[in-house]
């Protein structure tokens, strides 16, 4: 199997992404140290980039991730540092789109 891009757009409740992102920043080393990480990070909107940029905005982070197979990814989703983040953040978010992509 290839390699598998995850892009996951998370929305927080207004005002609370610093919040969020300072928990999924905690749980980052236990991602690295999983089988097949390749990438996993938080991003934000660039500022000052102009007009060709569609923002996401205040609330959004988008998290870039890319894994050495779809298996790897799948077993990711189900580790218990994962349920632990989402029980933590659980309160703050306010949705989640998960894009999950093969090279073309």
């Amino acid at each position: 199997m290839s390699i598998v891009h995850v892009m996951a757009v998370l929305t927080t409740k207004p005002g609370k992404r610093d919040e969020a992102l300072a928990a999924f920043n905690e749980n980052v080393p236990n991602v690295h140290a999983e089988d097949g990480c390749i990438e996993y990070g938080a991003t934000i909107d660039t500022e000052g980039v102009g007009s060709f940029q569609t923002p996401f905005g205040p609330d959004t982070f988008v998290v870039v991730e890319k894994w050495q197979s779809l298996a790897h990814l799948k077993t990711h989703s189900k580790a218990p540092h994962m349920a632990a983040y989402a029980e933590k953040v659980k309160d703050l978010m306010a949705g989640r789109v998960i894009h999950v992509l093969s090279p073309a």
